[in-house]
């Protein structure tokens, strides 16, 4: 550690203060080769070993307008799912550690994506799982230019749960109370309440109440955005800014919610600055001002929980209704501080005081403040004076981000009706009155967060060709961040005591022969404060090679149709602590001194002794964890083949990776490596560096680019074929199928279903089943160990949720263009995962709210074919298991994005201020092709997915 530090420091002395986001030195790239950022640098296209992903922006930006950062790129990149080869990525925008929601898609340039360990290795070990570079926009030399860029929109929901009306939930709630052997009388609904609920009689006596419908929600909502970017520059000072509004509303047209609306303003702004002919510098500086207006009541949460008789109580109760001649009642009405639109009181019960409609209504509201500020400066020096091919650069960063929320809450009454019949009518004769309502006029600070993110970076490059021939490069570097979190949540002060850090050293050494033949060499020295000194440091090495094979004799003379063929194959062991977690013996998460002992005397090691007869006694100290001097960090070793290929002319461009990772050293306890006596009065089992796992793969992006007459094509078709397994556990599982070594990481454990009991005398002569009382048309699972029970030795191994990333996965990207018309589109997919249909939609709980499913269940007259298990009242343990019977394939293919473009010829705005005009149109989020559409397009308890539509102009100057 002191040695990182004292190069840290010295390389800052060079810097002479001035510090990060230094202008990378192009490595080998000539003017016609595009630059790609990787590690602290970038290389040109044409060299890259492999592993390494790139997406110009500024280009797609022309034909597909996005607003996230990352929008759609699945699409785009091989390998890529939302993970990097199944694992979360670390994602550095201009180099530093943030959040990809920070930056929008029109202020990028161009994104990376490093899959292969030794892409990332320079970044040390929080990058372990591979990295996402964004890289922002900069200015350049030429005349200053203004684009602007509006969009307007709306969102549409592509639909909601289908849940039985009010009249219907009741009449299958009372077969559930039968079918449990139960009374319909009291905890059931009479016949008559039924009929009136049905026939719509006094609706607010009777509520049949859909959330879903027009009474809550709007049929859309918008959004709308405004971007204005300045640029410009000369050879010695080049400036961009980009200034950003966004407005949108929100879907829920009730209560408070309907003033619902998210605003946010943006600005990033950069200059770069020839100092004089060997020193640049540059500054970056960003704020985003964000505000969110929410009403309070959830109204999502409650569309799947609260039945749509309300749970029997009104939540509205009409004043026309109150007995005229009861004064008591009026004065009730009086005296309230939330009368609904002159005509409702609010609703509710002895435990059910409130409910998300009169929330909604009257509990009030939350202002969301997000502030963030960002700050980069950095120089860069050419030493050419010094050793011909030499520079130094170096930078410091600070991000601060602030969230709090302005919130207005007050208590309010709720009263509960009692009903009678006065000159036939029904009417309401007394209130029954719950809570007090409450005044207030000030707002309170609910919520504070800060988040506070520093870095610092240095390093020497060499970069020289000798002889035309022999292009050498070389890297020493230091890096350093660190992000530290603090939040006052409800008063309550909280702080990360142990901040997220990297601080690493870093080294590269790279060869080419006219760029035929390649040779680097890569490493990091890694530190870890989660070790025990002494265990701190480890070296993570790697080595790339490469050839050009398209540029020998023997090739060229035999195969015509190659443009270019570049083969590569890289090694690594890399070392990281992000794995390294784990929980104290009181169940609390920790990542750090998991190598300690650890001893207590109260709570989860309370241990009592009695000294005297079993009468009297104390309290004492008891080990909860053994001490493991020699834990060290996981390593991901990593074999690595790649081909990039340029086909017919460049008609057809493959790049493809095979991949097989393996990540040795992760934690456990040691169940089945210490005996038995090692717990009990205490645990004196230690962590230890015992499980490994296994990733391997295949990634690709086929790109194929033509034309047929006047119309040019472009159809880009990205994938990845993915398996991973549990190599080896620390396990001792009852059955051996059940052993998790070698099965998948994201394997979904279940049991057989054989359908449903058909009789008693079936359940009789089955195997026990042991997850509570089971009846007719409750599910039969298979007895896998034939030992006469099913309980969790039965679960067997069903299939693969996909987690990380599916069996298979692809993308495909289609550009055509005709004239001034450009049309875009963008799909993905995945094949071979599974899920379980286990929401609440599916598993129809006690009194919980019923679905549709509910019509497919079983009973005497539907036992041959019913889809769907018997009603129950109680908690159906017996068949809310992951099963066979609940699982589903998850094979999809989405149509994410259309977009049309018009882009207005030149000419036509020859000699006036405009430069360019393009006019377009696009769709998002369109299409569900799947065996399953109505389960994954359909969200549960949380708001719907939508659809969106979107009018967009962008205009030069």
């Amino acid at each position: 550690m002191k040695h990182i530090k004292i190069l840290l420091i010295t390389c800052g002395l060079v810097a002479s203060e001035l510090a990060v986001r230094a202008q990378d030195t192009t490595i080998n790239a000539g003017p016609d080769n595009n630059a790609v950022q990787v590690a602290f640098g970038t290389v040109a296209k044409k060299d890259l070993l492999g592993g390494v992903s790139t997406v110009n922006v500024s280009e797609l930006l022309k034909k597909n307008y996005g607003v996230y950062s990352l929008d759609n790129l699945q699409s785009l990149v091989g390998g890529y799912t939302g993970s990097v080869w199944g694992q979360t990525p670390l994602i550095l925008v201009d180099g530093i550690p943030r959040q990809a929601s920070e930056v929008r898609l029109v202020e990028v340039e161009s994104i990376t994506v490093l899959k292969g360990a030794s892409a990332v290795v320079l970044y040390g070990s929080n990058a372990a799982k591979g990295a996402v570079l964004i890289t922002t926009k900069r200015g350049s030399a030429k005349a200053l230019t203004i684009d602007v860029r509006a969009n307007t929109g709306i969102f549409v929901p592509k639909g909601y749960p289908a849940y039985l009306n009010a009249a219907n939930y009741m009449t299958l709630y009372n077969e559930a109370l039968t079918n449990d052997g139960l009374s319909t009388v009291g905890a059931g609904y009479s016949q008559g309440t039924i009929d009136s609920t049905r026939a719509g009689t006094y609706g607010y006596k009777y509520p049949d109440i859909d959330l879903f419908s027009s009474n809550y929600l709007k049929k859309a909502f918008s959004r709308s955005d405004l971007t204005t970017e300045i640029s410009g520059g000369n050879e010695r000072t080049r400036y961009y800014t980009n200034i950003g509004l966004t407005y949108n509303n929100g879907i829920v047209n009730y209560g408070d919610q309907k003033k619902n609306n998210d605003f946010a303003f943006k600005i990033r702004g950069n200059v770069d600055m020839d100092l004089n002919s060997w020193l640049t510098a540059s500054t970056d500086v960003v704020a985003n001002v964000s505000d969110n207006y929410t009403g309070r009541g959830d109204l999502w949460g409650a569309s799947s929980t609260v039945t749509p008789n309300f749970n029997r109580y009104l939540p509205l109760i009409p004043i026309d209704r109150l007995d005229p001649n009861n004064s008591a009642l009026q004065t009730m009405v009086k005296n309230s501080n939330h009368v609904i639109d002159g005509k409702y009181l609010l609703g509710g019960q002895a435990g059910n005081l409130t409910n998300a409609l009169t929330d909604m209504l009257a509990a009030g509201y939350i202002k969301t403040r997000n502030r963030t500020f960002m700050f980069n400066v950095g120089a860069n020096a050419n030493l050419d004076a010094v050793l011909k091919g030499l520079s130094f650069k170096a930078g410091y960063s600070m991000d601060y981000t602030s969230i709090y929320s302005e919130a207005y809450q007050v208590a309010y009454a709720v009263y509960r009706p009692e009903w009678s019949q006065v000159n036939g009518q029904d009417v309401i004769t007394n209130l029954q009155k719950f809570n007090n309502d409450l005044n207030t006029t000030s707002e309170s600070i609910g919520r504070t967060t800060y988040t506070q993110t520093m870095s610092f970076r240095s390093q020497f490059n060499y970069d020289r060709t000798f002889s035309q021939k022999h292009n050498v490069t070389a890297s020493l570097l230091g890096w350093w961040y660190m992000t530290q979190f603090s939040s006052d949540a409800d008063n309550e002060g909280g702080s990360d005591y142990h901040p997220i850090r990297n601080t690493n050293l870093g080294f590269q050494a790279g060869y080419n022969y006219l760029h035929k033949y390649y040779l680097d060499l890569s490493g990091a020295l890694v530190h870890s404060a989660k070790l025990q000194p002494g265990k701190q440091q480890a070296i993570s090495p790697t080595v790339s090679v490469g050839w050009r094979i398209s540029d020998e004799a023997f090739f060229k003379d035999h195969v015509s149709f190659v443009d270019d063929l570049k083969l590569s194959a890289s090694y690594a062991s890399v070392k990281q602590d992000l794995d390294i977690t784990g929980v104290r013996p009181d169940g609390t998460p920790t990542d750090y001194y998991l190598y300690a002992n650890y001893y207590g005397n109260s709570g989860a090691l309370a241990g009592w002794y009695p000294w005297r007869d079993g009468v009297a006694g104390g309290f004492t100290t008891l080990s909860g964890r053994g001490g493991n001097p020699d834990l060290t960090f996981i390593k991901r070793n990593e074999f690595r083949v790649g081909l990039d290929a340029s086909l017919l002319n460049r008609l057809i461009t493959v790049d493809a990776n095979y991949f097989l990772q393996k990540t040795n050293g992760l934690l456990s306890r040691g169940n089945t490596v210490f005996p038995s006596y090692f717990t009990g009065s205490g645990d004196f089992r230690p962590w230890l560096n015992y499980n490994n796992d296994q990733r391997s793969g295949v990634d690709f992006a086929v790109n194929l680019n033509s034309s047929i007459g006047k119309v040019q094509y472009s159809l880009g078709v990205t994938g990845m074929v993915y398996s991973n397994k549990a190599e080896r556990r620390d396990e001792l599982q009852p059955e051996g199928y059940m052993n998790r070594a070698g099965k998948d990481l994201d394997a979904a454990w279940g049991y057989i279903s054989e359908g449903f009991f058909q009789s008693q005398a079936e359940i009789n002569a089955h195997a026990t089943q042991t997850f509570g009382e089971v009846r007719p048309g409750d599910i039969r699972y298979k007895d896998v160990n034939n030992d006469g029970l099913i309980d969790y030795r039965d679960q067997v191994d069903l299939g693969r949720y996909g987690w990380g990333a599916n069996p298979f996965s692809f993308g495909i990207n289609l550009t055509l263009k005709y004239k001034q018309f450009t049309l875009f589109a963008l799909g993905s997919g995945q094949t071979g995962g599974i899920g379980f249909k286990s929401s609440s939609y599916y598993w129809l709980r006690g009194n919980g709210k019923f679905s549709e499913e509910a019509w497919g269940r079983w009973t005497e007259a539907t036992k041959t074919t019913a889809t769907y298990p018997r009603l129950t009242s109680g908690a159906g343990n017996n068949n809310y298991q992951n099963s066979s019977f609940w699982l589903f394939k998850n094979n999809r293919f989405n149509l994410s994005r259309v977009q049309l473009t018009y882009d207005f010829s030149q000419d036509f705005f020859k000699h006036s201020i405009i430069h360019g005009l393009s006019l377009y149109v696009l769709a998002d989020n369109l299409l569900v092709v799947s065996k399953e559409r109505e389960l994954m397009e359909t969200n549960i308890g949380t708001a719907p997915q939508y659809r969106f539509y979107n009018l967009g102009v962008k205009a030069s100057f």
